[in-house]
């Protein structure tokens, strides 16, 4: 997992770099749009994850268009440092058919994840859509990473041989390690490996794995959800339940809708409720938002209604991590610019894990304060 970490880092260093040669000044920006016609690069920002889907994007599908540039800025440039980046850059990584590879691979991971975040970011997105759409995108990475390495193989090819460069992996230094006494001599070694299969077992295969990982867990928290709201997803859902599964969703629902030890709705008073909408709402299947009007139409479920706004309510998307740089800029002011990175952190996790924070016994904190130190001890007595 730290391995694709850090080749992912290594990638998009490479990104930002080319973007940073052309952003460095106008004349080598002139030089970019004068080999392009459409998209530009784009920095990699560290806080805005939909950047990376752009700066691959413009290099992805103008590969040869800005390896020109590059060669260019090489040639022209008068600061020798400059032009050596620009001419490593050209050579190394763009001339390189395995980084063309990446690049595929990097676009169509990003893209296909970006389509899904854009939907599910959608203000109207509901829950059980938003399950669906999950659920479908680790299908399509499951099936993705069985044949994605080949169709990533053919359009790499056709990229390279635009830009006239080899189609063939480089070849690495054979890695020759001591074998033990009980190691089988027929084992698979990683430097037995060929450099396609070695890039497509320990690159490829890291990537999409990790992606389908990170869908899983997220798909967890929304299977969690389901397990509890599941049965009010459709009116097709909730007609189709015997009175038995019904009592049973409903007890369970009290139970996950207390806090404090009170709940938001009566089980016994919801199964009446729902007993009745099963053959009071239309035949015809209706969706979460259709079922909450039709009982505000009627406004005589007052259980069921509360249900359904709660449900309606839970957030589709994660944004914790969105959370700490409103946070930050409130902490990290002109006042406390010589606070220590310790300090910074300690006091981010404070206002942010506020609800934590309310319910600690500040007495038993000071007591513990005191007695690891004998002078305060003397002093506090």
């Amino acid at each position: 997992m730290a391995k694709t970490c850090a080749k992912a880092k290594d990638f998009f260093r490479i990104i930002q770099r080319i973007y940073t040669i052309f952003a460095n000044s106008t004349k080598k920006w002139h030089i970019l749009k004068e080999n392009i016609i459409g998209l530009t690069p784009k920095s990699v920002s560290a806080t805005r994850w939909e950047s990376r889907v752009d700066s691959v994007k413009a290099i992805r599908l103008q590969c040869a268009d800005i390896r020109e540039a590059l060669l260019q800025v090489a040639e022209t440039d008068n600061d020798i440092k400059t032009s050596s980046e620009a001419k490593g850059l050209a050579n190394n990584e763009l001339g390189e058919y395995e980084f063309i590879v990446a690049i595929v691979i990097w676009y169509e991971v990003l893209y296909d994840v970006n389509l899904v975040s854009k939907h599910l970011q959608a203000k109207d997105m509901l829950i059980d859509v938003a399950i669906e759409k999950v659920q479908g995108l680790i299908t399509f990475f499951k099936g993705y990473r069985e044949t994605g390495f080949v169709e990533a193989l053919e359009m790499a090819k056709g990229i390279a041989l635009e830009m006239d460069i080899g189609t063939t992996f480089r070849k690495r230094r054979e890695i020759k390690t001591k074998r033990h006494f009980d190691e089988n001599p027929d084992d698979t070694n990683v430097a037995t490996q060929s450099t396609e299969e070695s890039f497509r077992v320990h690159y490829f295969v890291r990537i999409v794995d990790q992606a389908i990982s990170s869908l899983t867990t997220r798909f967890e928290q929304y299977q969690g959800y389901q397990k509890i709201f599941g049965f009010l997803f459709t009116s097709e859902t909730l007609q189709s339940l015997d009175k038995k599964s019904l009592k049973t969703f409903c007890d369970n629902l009290e139970v996950a809708l207390r806090k404090d030890g009170k709940s938001d709705i009566d089980a016994s008073e919801l199964y009446v409720e729902l007993m009745f909408l099963q053959n009071f709402m239309p035949k015809e299947n209706i969706g979460l938002v259709e079922i909450l009007k039709f009982l505000k139409r009627h406004d005589c479920f007052p259980n069921a209604s509360i249900t359904y706004i709660v449900l309606l309510t839970i957030p589709v998307t994660v944004a914790s991590a969105e959370r700490s740089f409103p946070k930050l800029k409130l902490l990290k002011s002109y006042m406390r610019t010589t606070m220590t990175q310790q300090r910074l952190t300690d006091l981010a996790t404070i206002a942010l894990e506020s609800e934590v924070l309310e319910k600690i016994d500040y007495e038993d904190i000071i007591e513990d304060f005191i007695s690891r130190n004998t002078k305060r001890m003397m002093l506090f007595k």
